[in-house]
């Protein structure tokens, strides 16, 4: 079954001096989601948002904040982005020693629960969590900053995410190098969910980021078989 295209802006693109502005402006211009970034300088090279962040942000739309953690540990963390407002929250499989509890973490606290693979992460590091998975965040960038260029083997590796998950119900996003360009091959690959920063906040306004937003799902929606 094909799955629908989502687009899910990175707000780590957005002008942070206005925050709710930028997201009531995505939301208005059509996205999906709200991805937010939180990097904690030691788990990747790059310090982001907190809870605070998405706490601000939570008013400001009804869309889906997605909250992708790319810290370690990131267990003492999950209840205070959950209490913020996150409804899905995606945690990185190298980032503890035990996975499979933090996602029943996630699940018990009501909120969607995702696992990320960096690029030199072997897809078969999810295999025995399917069952608690509603979401496979597939790197195809060195997490830590955006504006990097997407990594061509990411979609070998989609491809074998989506004969790992088979008919389960479960998406896969892909983060990092998103564009019109990238997006036909990342969605005729098997992916659905694609997080892009700035090929979206490049814009300028609503009008701005609705083409840039439009322009991503035409390409991937084009390719997906």
């Amino acid at each position: 079954m094909v799955r629908p295209i989502k687009i899910a802006p990175s707000i780590l693109a957005s002008d942070f001096a206005r925050f709710g502005e930028e997201v009531r402006a995505i939301d208005e211009a059509g996205c999906d989601w709200i991805h937010v970034d939180v990097m904690d300088g030691h788990f990747v090279p790059n310090i982001t948002f907190g809870p605070q962040v998405v706490r601000a942000i939570r008013p400001h739309t009804d869309k889906t904040i997605d909250t992708h953690l790319m810290i370690a540990p990131a267990d003492p963390y999950l209840q205070d982005f959950a209490d913020a407002g996150s409804d899905m929250i995606t945690v990185h499989a190298e980032a503890g020693p035990h996975l499979d509890r933090s996602l029943q973490a996630i699940k018990a606290m009501g909120k969607k629960a995702g696992v990320s693979l960096n690029p030199g992460t072997h897809e078969s590091a999810i295999e025995y969590v399917l069952d608690k998975l509603d979401m496979v965040l597939i790197m195809s960038v060195n997490p830590g900053f955006g504006g990097q260029s997407f990594i061509p083997s990411t979609i070998d590796k989609i491809k074998k995410v989506r004969a790992l998950i088979g008919d389960r119900d479960i998406d896969i996003q892909i983060d990092g190098g998103v564009t019109p360009e990238t997006a036909p091959l990342i969605a005729a690959a098997g992916a659905n969910i694609l997080v892009a920063g700035s090929a979206v906040f490049k814009g300028e306004g609503v009008e701005g980021y609705r083409e840039n937003i439009d322009r991503i799902r035409e390409a991937a929606e084009k390719a997906q078989k």
